[in-house]
């Protein structure tokens, strides 16, 4: 099941910042999500009402389960994987922050809106029942009735509300802060890229995704990502066979080619100077868990 909600344009203001909200999805996983994370100023609201899995995030397991919210925002590293006897299911809402041409003189919503930005960061359970406000948000995005688009504008900014309400109580969280540019949808693209189409990406097919050319498609991931072209990929490639590898059924000549290696010397070689460690020693570390 996977349903994403992307033709629309919702963007609201909070205080000094405009929020923009590029893609909305439900999606009951059947894969297993690679190591990725987002560029400068874009967060991701998780939300998974039912099913269980596993997050690594910033390094740390964390395990999934029903109620389970949590937030990724800038450089937060971070993957998932489903239970295979239960696979979670999970709302998601991709949105990048803006500075706001013309500000709020509201002093709420200014601290409302650096509360959220500032974390970027936080995983815990839900206590404000936003799983309502999420069915409430899909209704009306799907059936797009009279004036849909400001009710799902006022809803996007009451997750915001329950969301730094979430936050109050301090369980795992990370600040970050930094002086946040214009919403740009390219950022949406080279992140879905990299996590969808890894094993077949070349520099010249991002390029003309982006509309861009290839020195400049390099200069911004450097400047966004602090990676090359190469290095992105490499990192998603690994990730990719890194979760495979845990997988007893797949021999690791199809782990390299499900990870686009033309053969398996080329990714053993390449797994190791990675990960300082041979793909065949990486998997004993899971045969031998208990």
């Amino acid at each position: 099941m996977l349903k994403r909600l992307d033709h629309f344009d919702l963007h609201f203001s909070l205080g000094e910042y405009d929020f923009h909200i590029s893609n909305i999805v439900l999606e009951r996983f059947e894969r297993s999500i690679p190591l990725h994370s987002h560029s400068k100023n874009s967060y991701e609201i998780h939300y998974i009402p039912f099913g269980y899995g596993n997050a690594s995030i910033e390094g740390k397991p964390y395990d999934i389960v029903p109620n389970t919210l949590f937030i990724t925002g800038p450089f937060i590293e971070h993957s998932q994987i489903p239970d295979p006897e239960d696979p979670m299911c999970e709302y998601c809402i991709y949105l990048k922050i803006g500075r706001c041409p013309s500000p709020s003189p509201s002093s709420a919503e200014k601290s409302l809106a650096r509360a959220f930005r500032q974390t970027g960061f936080w995983f815990g359970q839900d206590n404000q029942d936003i799983h309502s406000l999420m069915k409430q948000l899909f209704f009306e995005l799907e059936h797009r009735y009279t004036g849909y688009s400001i009710q799902a504008e006022i809803l996007l900014k009451q997750l915001i509300i329950k969301l730094v309400r979430n936050y109050e109580g301090r369980m795992e969280t990370n600040s970050y802060t930094d002086a946040p540019n214009l919403f740009d949808n390219k950022y949406l693209i080279i992140e879905e890229c990299f996590l969808y189409e890894y094993r077949t990406l070349t520099l010249d097919t991002l390029s003309a995704r982006l509309g861009l050319g290839i020195r400049q498609t390099e200069r911004l991931l450097k400047l966004h990502y602090g990676k090359t072209f190469l290095q992105k990929k490499t990192e998603a490639r690994m990730s990719a066979a890194s979760i495979l590898l845990q997988n007893p059924s797949l021999s690791i000549t199809q782990i390299a080619e499900d990870t686009g290696y033309s053969c398996v010397e080329h990714f053993s070689a390449s797994f190791k100077r990675y990960y300082g460690q041979s793909a065949t020693a990486y998997r004993k570390q899971f045969s031998a868990s208990p």
